[in-house]
């Protein structure tokens, strides 16, 4: 199938699942191959009603949420399984995506996990999803950009196919460990993802406002796949209560905002996609054009930069074991940007475990293009680079992970 805008995907995979049966608790995906036909009648609903993709139903399908639910060793097997569900759901009428979700775990010092772990993590699955077939990809409902980072390049290293990425947020378009959502567009769109968005989290009507900022910097097809409202608990059960009119309200503010590709999470069913369709035949969709001010878009994990193509370095700091000292003063400083000397792989784990005190747009002075490669895979924002290396070498980096040159 050809990919057409407005895209309309999806509703909800998990609350569904337990409208059908599924018990609270219990791991979806392996419920899920015990049960097939619920999972394939609810997404055969889906694209009665209009979606022209599907998730496979394996969000929780990587191995650090398989193994603990103490399944181990079948990565593959479950993707390649669940996502013939999906396929056999779409019947050649939608679009299969491959599903890529959280880990539920953090990168050191705030975790114990790695990036490289969590990029043979999200390579394991991603293998597997191209193994079965899916036409894209989509990497869902994060909330740590390491983990995002991890899974795009990851998607990348084992398929040339579409990768969309969706943060959850809340209503200030703040992510679970305090990332502004259009700091993370930034960084997302910087590595080549083709479509970045919201999902989860909050229902239509919240999102609508962290959309229209994003519409600002958008370079890419924006995503809007949100709850049926603000969950509530009711005599111990979660209840949504934005039914499918309310829902299919706020497409045209959406629309407005700059969203082509439509969906709903959890609380969301058949319904609602029925009332979304409907709603985009009347609506006019609008690409995001971001206007162009000659400012370099730059990114911490946290917050999004302009930077004036003329602002100066300042201050190198050496990437040595004093790198932690020198930080602190060199934030407290009046310079609007951080430059670090990357010299040698030894001081690859100084900066590691400081990157994640930098609060100011990070330039990169390196002139070794694999020992900045490496810098660039533990920086956890959008850098610049400063530095002898030549085109030949900066531009892959560049279109990898956004190296600004």
């Amino acid at each position: 199938m050809e990919v057409r805008f407005p895209l309309l995907m999806d509703a909800a995979t998990g609350t569904e699942l337990q409208k059908h049966g599924m018990p609270a608790g219990v791991c979806s995906e392996k419920w899920t191959l015990e049960n097939p036909d619920v999972i394939v009648n609810i997404q055969k609903g889906y694209v009665a009603a209009g979606s022209q993709v599907l998730y496979t139903p394996t969000f929780g399908a990587n191995r650090v949420k398989l193994e603990a639910n103490h399944i181990f060793n079948k990565v593959e097997e479950y993707n390649l399984k669940l996502a013939a569900l999906s396929k056999e759901a779409a019947g050649g009428k939608a679009l299969v995506a491959g599903d890529m979700s959280p880990t539920g775990q953090f990168l050191y010092p705030l975790g114990n996990k790695t990036f490289e772990e969590f990029f043979d993590i999200y390579r394991e699955q991603a293998a597997a999803l191209e193994k079965a077939g899916v036409d894209l990809f989509v990497i869902e409902t994060m909330m740590t950009v390491a983990e995002a980072r991890a899974a795009l390049l990851a998607v990348r290293d084992v398929s040339d196919k579409p990768a969309f990425v969706s943060f959850t947020c809340d209503e200030n378009g703040r992510t679970l460990t305090g990332c502004d959502i259009a700091a993370v567009l930034q960084i997302m769109q910087g590595m080549g993802c083709d479509a970045f968005g919201m999902n989860c989290s909050v229902g239509p009507d919240q999102m609508v406002p962290q959309l229209k900022r994003l519409k600002e910097i958008a370079r890419v097809p924006l995503i809007a796949k949100a709850n049926a409202g603000v969950p509530e608990l009711v005599n111990g059960k979660t209840v949504y209560n934005c039914p499918p009119e309310e829902y299919a309200a706020n497409i045209e503010a959406m629309a407005e905002a700059g969203v082509m590709i439509y969906g709903g999470c959890c609380g969301t069913a058949a319904e609602h996609i029925a009332a979304i369709k409907e709603k985009l035949e009347h609506v006019e969709i609008k690409k995001p054009e971001p206007a162009d001010n000659g400012m370099l878009p730059c990114a911490t994990e946290k917050e999004l930069f302009f930077l004036d193509p003329g602002t100066a370095t300042g201050k190198i700091l050496d990437c040595g074991d004093d790198l932690e000292d020198d930080l602190e003063e060199e934030l407290e400083s009046d310079d609007e940007l951080l430059a670090i000397a990357i010299r040698s792989e030894d001081e690859l784990d100084n900066f590691a475990d400081c990157q994640y005190m930098i609060s100011k747009p990070l330039c990169l002075v390196c002139d070794d293009a694999e020992l900045l490669e490496q810098a660039l895979r533990l920086y956890q924002g959008r850098a610049l680079y400063e530095g002898n290396l030549s085109e030949n070498a900066l531009k892959p980096l560049s279109k990898k992970y956004g190296l600004i040159y």
